[in-house]
Protein backbone atom coordinates (compact mmCIF):
# COMPACT_ATOMS: atom_id res chain seq x y z
CA UNK A 1 0.00 0.00 0.00
CA UNK A 2 1.22 3.69 -0.48
CA UNK A 3 -0.10 6.73 1.55
CA UNK A 4 0.18 10.14 -0.19
CA UNK A 5 -0.75 13.88 0.14
CA UNK A 6 -0.89 16.74 -2.10
CA UNK A 7 -0.39 18.80 0.58
CA UNK A 8 2.72 17.51 2.18
CA UNK A 9 5.72 15.42 1.32
CA UNK A 10 6.56 12.46 3.36
CA UNK A 11 9.30 13.65 5.96
CA UNK A 12 8.60 17.45 4.97
CA UNK A 13 7.74 19.76 7.52
CA UNK A 14 3.32 20.03 7.89
CA UNK A 15 2.23 23.14 6.91
CA UNK A 16 0.06 25.23 9.16
CA UNK A 17 -3.20 24.85 8.78
CA UNK A 18 -2.69 21.23 10.29
CA UNK A 19 -1.85 22.50 13.95
CA UNK A 20 -4.29 22.64 16.96
CA UNK A 21 -3.14 26.40 17.25
CA UNK A 22 -3.74 27.33 13.80
CA UNK A 23 -6.63 26.00 11.42
CA UNK A 24 -6.35 22.15 12.75
CA UNK A 25 -7.54 20.84 9.89
CA UNK A 26 -6.84 16.92 8.85
CA UNK A 27 -5.13 16.95 5.37
CA UNK A 28 -6.11 15.57 2.33
CA UNK A 29 -4.70 11.83 2.09
CA UNK A 30 -4.97 9.34 -0.81
CA UNK A 31 -4.00 5.06 -1.09
CA UNK A 32 -3.10 3.08 -3.09
CA UNK A 33 -1.88 -0.47 -4.19
CA UNK A 34 -5.04 -2.29 -1.69
CA UNK A 35 -4.53 -5.91 -1.04
CA UNK A 36 -7.49 -8.03 -1.76
CA UNK A 37 -9.80 -9.16 1.04
CA UNK A 38 -9.99 -5.47 2.19
CA UNK A 39 -13.15 -5.20 4.11
CA UNK A 40 -12.59 -1.88 5.64
CA UNK A 41 -9.91 0.61 6.34
CA UNK A 42 -8.64 2.62 9.79
CA UNK A 43 -6.77 5.66 9.53
CA UNK A 44 -4.43 7.19 12.51
CA UNK A 45 -2.34 10.27 13.37
CA UNK A 46 0.28 9.51 16.23
CA UNK A 47 2.99 11.75 17.55
CA UNK A 48 5.80 8.95 18.78
CA UNK A 49 7.90 12.21 20.23
CA UNK A 50 5.25 13.75 22.75
CA UNK A 51 6.60 13.96 26.18
CA UNK A 52 4.11 10.98 27.76
CA UNK A 53 6.80 8.02 29.05
CA UNK A 54 6.96 6.54 25.88
CA UNK A 55 3.56 6.51 24.61
CA UNK A 56 3.38 9.16 22.29
CA UNK A 57 0.01 11.16 21.62
CA UNK A 58 -2.72 9.95 19.43
CA UNK A 59 -4.31 12.93 17.14
CA UNK A 60 -6.50 10.97 15.42
CA UNK A 61 -7.87 7.82 14.97
CA UNK A 62 -10.92 6.62 12.69
CA UNK A 63 -12.07 3.44 11.50
CA UNK A 64 -14.47 1.07 9.66
CA UNK A 65 -13.99 3.50 6.40
CA UNK A 66 -15.57 1.40 3.67
CA UNK A 67 -13.32 -0.56 1.14
CA UNK A 68 -13.94 1.12 -1.71
CA UNK A 69 -12.80 4.62 -0.34
CA UNK A 70 -8.79 5.69 -1.47
CA UNK A 71 -9.26 9.16 -0.09
CA UNK A 72 -10.37 11.57 2.70
CA UNK A 73 -10.56 15.57 1.70
CA UNK A 74 -8.59 18.23 3.74
CA UNK A 75 -10.68 18.13 7.13
CA UNK A 76 -12.06 15.01 7.25
CA UNK A 77 -11.17 14.44 11.07
CA UNK A 78 -13.48 17.59 12.06
CA UNK A 79 -15.38 16.92 14.91
CA UNK A 80 -18.94 16.68 13.53
CA UNK A 81 -17.85 14.38 11.22
CA UNK A 82 -19.53 15.73 8.69
CA UNK A 83 -16.83 14.58 5.84
CA UNK A 84 -16.30 10.78 6.96
CA UNK A 85 -17.88 8.33 5.32
CA UNK A 86 -21.27 7.56 6.51
CA UNK A 87 -20.54 4.40 8.84
CA UNK A 88 -16.91 5.61 9.96
CA UNK A 89 -16.24 5.97 13.78
CA UNK A 90 -13.78 8.81 15.17
CA UNK A 91 -12.11 7.49 18.67
CA UNK A 92 -11.71 10.09 21.02
CA UNK A 93 -8.11 11.74 20.67
CA UNK A 94 -5.55 11.67 23.93
CA UNK A 95 -6.84 15.16 24.42
CA UNK A 96 -10.26 14.04 25.19
CA UNK A 97 -12.60 14.91 22.34
CA UNK A 98 -13.34 13.22 18.65
CA UNK A 99 -12.17 13.65 15.10
CA UNK A 100 -8.12 15.31 14.69
CA UNK A 101 -6.54 17.02 17.09
CA UNK A 102 -3.60 19.09 15.41
CA UNK A 103 0.48 18.94 15.53
CA UNK A 104 0.65 21.38 18.96
CA UNK A 105 4.20 20.06 20.29
CA UNK A 106 5.88 21.40 23.46
CA UNK A 107 7.36 24.88 22.71
CA UNK A 108 11.50 24.99 22.41
CA UNK A 109 11.29 20.90 21.84
CA UNK A 110 13.02 19.27 18.76
CA UNK A 111 10.54 18.39 15.52
CA UNK A 112 8.13 16.02 16.65
CA UNK A 113 7.20 13.00 14.10
CA UNK A 114 3.28 13.14 13.03
CA UNK A 115 2.79 9.46 11.43
CA UNK A 116 -0.54 9.21 9.75
CA UNK A 117 -0.94 5.52 9.06
CA UNK A 118 -3.89 3.94 6.76
CA UNK A 119 -4.68 0.23 7.29
CA UNK A 120 -6.27 -2.06 5.11
CA UNK A 121 -8.42 -4.35 7.34
CA UNK A 122 -9.57 -8.13 6.62
CA UNK A 123 -12.90 -7.01 8.59
CA UNK A 124 -15.52 -4.00 9.50
CA UNK A 125 -14.55 -3.47 13.05
CA UNK A 126 -16.46 -3.91 16.35
CA UNK A 127 -15.27 -1.34 18.78
CA UNK A 128 -17.03 1.10 20.94
CA UNK A 129 -17.40 4.43 19.59
CA UNK A 130 -17.12 6.26 22.82
CA UNK A 131 -13.68 4.34 24.33
CA UNK A 132 -11.03 6.10 25.39
CA UNK A 133 -8.56 3.54 24.65
CA UNK A 134 -6.29 4.40 21.77
CA UNK A 135 -4.51 1.48 23.01
CA UNK A 136 -6.86 -0.96 22.54
CA UNK A 137 -8.12 0.13 19.14
CA UNK A 138 -4.39 0.30 18.08
CA UNK A 139 -4.38 -3.91 18.72
CA UNK A 140 -7.42 -4.30 17.10
CA UNK A 141 -6.53 -2.85 14.11
CA UNK A 142 -3.18 -4.06 14.42
CA UNK A 143 -4.83 -7.75 14.56
CA UNK A 144 -6.77 -7.18 11.72
CA UNK A 145 -4.41 -5.49 9.14
CA UNK A 146 -3.58 -7.02 5.86
CA UNK A 147 -1.10 -4.03 5.11
CA UNK A 148 -0.20 -0.61 6.62
CA UNK A 149 1.17 2.49 4.90
CA UNK A 150 2.30 5.53 6.67
CA UNK A 151 3.31 8.97 6.00
CA UNK A 152 5.75 11.38 8.12
CA UNK A 153 5.34 14.79 8.54
CA UNK A 154 7.35 17.15 11.29
CA UNK A 155 6.71 19.93 13.46
CA UNK A 156 7.93 22.11 15.92
CA UNK A 157 6.83 25.57 17.91
CA UNK A 158 9.44 28.19 18.40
Amino acid sequence: MQLTSPEFENGAVLPISFQADHENQSPELHWSDVPEGTKSFAIAMHDPDAPTGGAGWWHWFAYNLPASLRSLPKNAGNPDGSLMPKDAVQLLHDGGSRGYYGCLPPVGDPAHRYIFTIYALDCVLDLNPDTTRTSKAGFMVNAHALAKASLTGFYARS
